[in-house]
């Protein structure tokens, strides 16, 4: 496995559960972390926690240009490349079809999708500068194998996964890997505003799955891991 000691790694949805257990792990590990999200507050928290530097914590919305430009700026400012990029950030709207309104798809697909294609656009021409780089992207299981009730998230995922394949084939003559981590349950404040009885008790651990991030970050030169599936044992599905 690599080391991720002294690399540059950008975690995006960094003050939620998933993606600031990951950061607590690479933190640890030694690597050069910058923190994004939408809320100021819980990112704050989490960099005294880890004293990781001002300069390094950076509020943005994924889904306007303007402000995935402003992030880019931040991350790229001493002219060093990305080393590796984690998509962890993401909503979840899961209700019956016909609860659903146009507000609630689109905004999964803004979110969980175009975010993702911004980020994408903004970080991937210096990984192609250099013909190096990860990208980490976390679309669950259910970009894979949908269920009742998930329609618009479910959308959004399979979007998400099939972008990240096709842009794989385009990278191939390229060292910049490409990995999408399928997690199913995990025990996080994704699942505080869904109304859905779920024994959440039996779901994964935000550390478990953070520590996942963080062994994908360290990937074997020589090789990569496309896809990783995490899921608790009582709620296999692929």
């Amino acid at each position: 496995m690599e080391k991720i000691k002294g690399k540059k790694v950008l975690v995006t949805g960094a003050s939620g559960g998933i993606g600031s257990a990951a950061v607590r792990m690479l933190v640890g590990a030694g690597a050069v972390v910058y923190i994004s999200g939408r809320n100021r507050d819980l990112l704050n928290q989490l960099g005294r926690e880890l004293s990781i530097p001002e300069s390094q914590i950076i509020e943005a919305d994924i889904t306007r240009r303007e402000s995935v430009s402003d992030l880019q700026r931040a991350v790229l400012v001493d002219g060093k490349q990305l080393d590796v990029l984690v998509n962890a950030a993401g909503i979840g709207i899961l209700k019956p079809f016909e609860q659903l309104s146009e507000d609630d798809f689109r905004r999964s697909l803004e979110v969980n999708l175009f975010g993702a294609f911004n980020l994408l656009q903004a970080f991937l021409p210096s990984m192609k500068t250099t013909g190096k780089g990860l990208i980490i992207q976390v679309p669950g299981v259910l970009g894979k194998s949908p269920m009742a009730g998930a329609t618009a998230y479910s959308a959004s995922k399979y979007g998400l996964n099939g972008m990240m394949k096709s842009l794989r084939e385009e990278l191939k003559r390229t060292e910049i890997r490409i990995t999408q981590l399928f997690l199913g349950g995990v025990d996080s404040p994704f699942w505080d505003t869904i109304d859905l009885r779920v024994q959440r008790d039996k779901m994964i651990l935000a550390e478990e799955a953070g520590r996942a991030i963080w062994f994908l970050c360290q990937q074997p030169a020589s090789g990569v891991v496309s896809e990783m599936v995490l899921q608790p044992f009582n709620h296999q599905v692929l």
